[in-house]
């Protein structure tokens, strides 16, 4: 898999071999603080290209704290970017669903990336105005200080605490409720991925909550759902009439961590085409997120599209 947490600076700058360290040392802390302010990859990779052509640029010996400094201007980036790409989603054809990100099955031993938030989550933070998704990400995910915090967005430390209060007290009133553990979860998905494969309508519907509800994200570029689908019923006759289309035949469903979670992805030979993410509450799947926005899948893949 690509890790992009691991982006590299532009060759051009390598002669300054301090300056590349730095940003090397914390570049999983800043990938991570911009994927989880923009729920997509290839934004968040663009962040980490303009962040270090600011931090290649400036004076290094008038920068106290190198990490506080790349941290404030990647979320000021972000910040400006999660502005204007919140006005194109008022325009997106059907669900929009955040960038699915393919994280070691080990993930919770790495430091900054094991703090990459669900897709769950991910949709929530879609709620908050921008500086409260900031304030949020910055507090709850990297456990930055409310000083720290106002340093970075130049607000009082009391508001930042005020934003934090109103963006956690948001955040627990529609995050979404989920009870198993690793283990459960990756039977559930074993069963889910079999009863796809088989064909097998009761089965699958046995696994999924009475209310129930899939959304898929083609954004208009490859066939998908254009609004939400509700019931066990409804979802699992279309989830098995997508898997009978004949442009279906070669398609595979194989487990994988995404975001941190036991699901499943879509893969035609070496490139996958589609991730599947969902809770699992009372031993059941609902809110099913399917995204199969082909420029969506690039924090998914392992070897890369062959075509390319």
């Amino acid at each position: 898999m690509q890790d992009h947490s691991d982006h590299q600076p532009s060759p051009a700058a390598e002669p300054n071999g301090a300056s590349v360290d730095t940003f090397v040392e914390h570049r999983r802390l800043l990938f991570g603080t911009a994927y989880n302010l923009l729920g997509s990859v290839a934004d968040a990779e663009d962040i980490l290209q303009e962040a270090w052509l600011k931090w290649d640029s400036v004076d290094h010996g008038s920068v106290a704290h190198p990490k506080a400094y790349l941290v404030r201007t990647v979320t000021n980036l972000a910040l400006n970017r999660l502005t204007s790409a919140r006005a194109k989603r008022e325009t997106y054809i059907g669900p929009w669903l955040p960038e699915p990100l393919v994280t070691a099955p080990n993930a919770a031993e790495e430091t900054e990336m094991a703090d990459t938030v669900s897709t769950a989550m991910l949709v929530v933070l879609e709620t908050l105005s921008p500086t409260e998704r900031a304030v949020f990400v910055l507090r709850e995910v990297f456990g930055f200080s409310h000083a720290d915090i106002g340093g970075f967005l130049d607000r009082p430390e009391a508001t930042v605490r005020q934003i934090a209060r109103r963006a956690r007290s948001h955040v627990q009133a529609r995050r979404p409720r989920f009870d198993a553990d690793d283990a459960a979860r990756s039977e559930i998905t074993e069963k889910f991925i079999a009863a796809c494969h088989g064909g097998d309508l009761n089965a699958l519907m046995a696994l999924l909550a009475p209310d129930v509800t899939l959304w898929n994200d083609g954004g208009g570029i490859v066939t998908a759902a254009r609004r939400p689908l509700y019931g066990p019923d409804h979802v699992a006759r279309w989830l098995l009439g997508v898997m009978a289309k004949p442009t279906s035949a070669d398609v595979r469903l194989e487990p994988a961590v995404v975001n941190g979670e036991a699901s499943i992805v879509g893969v035609v030979g070496d490139y996958r085409i589609g991730a599947l993410t969902y809770d699992i509450h009372e031993g059941r799947i609902e809110n099913i997120r399917f995204q199969v926005n082909p420029e969506k899948l690039g924090g998914i893949q392992e070897t890369g599209d062959p075509t390319s």
